[in-house]
């Protein structure tokens, strides 16, 4: 049975979910088949072990990649990992959901038009995977108690990464959720297929396994919790908020039933079980260009949209989404428009479509409209065009081009408040970043701590 014939399809044409397994759950299978030992094996032997290795350079979290890579060929996957994680504790994700291809793979040395990259995203799953499944003590030990207390205010990546390296250097934290379980994005923002077997709890359960750290969930900043209490009860605090709202198309009729942010859908089809009871459009029209734009439109298509159409302002070059996950969207039957804006909403009782405007470049590079429109029909519009952090009870901090502003040392202006993740400008917006950004913003409140 296919997908199409899978699903469920309403008279009306409207958006509409299956009942019990269909051919729409397999397609939220592994996206990346994991290694077996014999595949690991071979792949970690074609590694150079370069002296000074590009790779370790490329990866935001400068994982010893030739080391982890050497341990996995001698047999050793176990102290591979513990290279891997050392670096990054959240290894795991990273190996699922970290964009190698324009990070540690592109740098590869067999990088080449006669060679190809060592997978090493796929080696490192390997070596964590092997880890976490032997239930062994936790790999790394905590340091002697310091007394100090520390409040991590979100338990997505860098409030994790943070919360863990915190309480290795000795000090107890408790980490603030808004949410019903942990993650952050992992949990409620990465595509189905790259997150499969409820891989991001059981990575956090993991984490946790160092000790030291509490996690209160349902508790909002700005509504359960306040940033002036928290400095009040703790010596120190970490804000990883990330990016909680999303940016508006700014057009009449976006608040109609069918007009949704791809984040909000990515998130409900995380949390729904069997995937086909997850409703879905006949017809979907994503806009957007990044990886979330991706994400959305490719599980669109597989819970069984009959059409999807992905549509974006500039052309193919110009989309934050890596090649890799454009060439996914296309395998998987997504339509992909180019130059092309929203300018309206079209419905009549019920959604019917958008109308969008050709765009292109001007003698000074600025994108304009050409004043020529076409309509796309849809029964469900997905918005991926950008994040905006919340600024509920940030006060005393400074906020400059929709981020935190923090110095070299993750600090805040706010005296004894540090920040890290998408909430602040440190690189690209990636998990690995955020798990950077979180282990270094911990060493940092570990320094301020023991200098106060």
């Amino acid at each position: 049975m296919t997908t199409l014939q899978a699903k469920q399809v309403s008279k009306s044409g409207a958006i509409h979910g299956g009942a019990g397994h269909n051919a729409a759950d397999d397609g939220f299978s592994d996206l990346h088949p994991a290694y077996s030992t014999l595949q690991a094996m071979a792949e970690s032997n074609r590694c150079l072990y370069c002296y000074d290795a590009p790779c370790v350079t490329a990866c935001p979290t400068s994982i010893d990649i030739p080391t982890f890579i050497r341990k996995i060929s001698t047999g050793n996957p176990d102290g591979a990992a513990k290279t891997i994680l050392s670096a990054n504790i959240m290894g795991g994700t990273c190996a699922r959901a970290c964009p190698t291809e324009v990070l540690c793979e592109q740098a590869c040395v067999r990088n080449v038009a006669e060679d190809t990259a060592v997978e090493i995203g796929s080696l490192q799953r390997f070596a964590v995977d092997h880890l976490m499944a032997r239930d062994l003590p936790h790999p790394f030990k905590r340091a002697p108690e310091t007394g100090k207390n520390i409040a991590v205010i979100g338990a997505g990546p860098a409030g994790l990464s943070c919360a863990h390296r915190a309480a290795m250097l000795g000090h107890n934290v408790t980490v603030f959720e808004a949410k019903a379980k942990p993650g952050g994005l992992n949990e409620y923002g990465l595509a189905a297929y790259k997150m499969t077997n409820d891989f991001a709890q059981r990575e956090v359960e993991f984490l946790l396994g160092i000790g030291g750290i509490r996690i209160e969930y349902g508790k909002a900043l700005g509504k359960d919790i306040s940033l002036a209490a928290l400095k009040d009860s703790y010596d120190a605090v970490f804000v990883g908020v990330g990016l909680g709202s999303t940016n508006n198309l700014g057009l009449t009729g976006e608040d109609f039933p069918g007009v949704d942010d791809a984040i909000s859908f990515i998130e409900k089809l995380r949390q729904t079980e069997p995937k086909s009871d997850m409703p879905v459009g006949n017809n979907v029209i994503v806009i957007g260009g990044g990886n979330t734009a991706i994400d959305a439109a490719v599980q669109a298509k597989r819970l069984g949209a009959d059409e999807v159409t992905l549509v974006y302002r500039r052309g193919a070059e110009n989309m934050s989404a890596t090649e890799f996950e454009q060439d996914l969207a296309k395998t998987n039957g997504v339509v992909v428009r180019y130059w092309a804006k929203p300018v309206a909403i079209k419905a009549n009782g019920k959604l019917q479509g958008m109308e969008f405007e050709k765009t292109e470049l001007d003698a000074s590079g600025k994108l304009v409209g050409t004043g020529e429109t076409f309509e796309v029909r849809a029964d469900q519009i997905l918005k991926a065009i950008g994040q905006k952090i919340k600024t509920d009870d940030l006060a005393g901090m400074e906020i400059a081009g929709g981020k935190i502003v923090v110095d070299e040392n993750y600090q805040t202006t706010a005296p004894g408040v540090f920040a890290g993740g998408d909430c602040i400008k440190s690189g690209e917006d990636l998990t690995v970043q955020s798990v950077e950004d979180g282990k270094q913003a911990a060493i940092a409140i570990d320094a301020f701590l023991k200098s106060a």
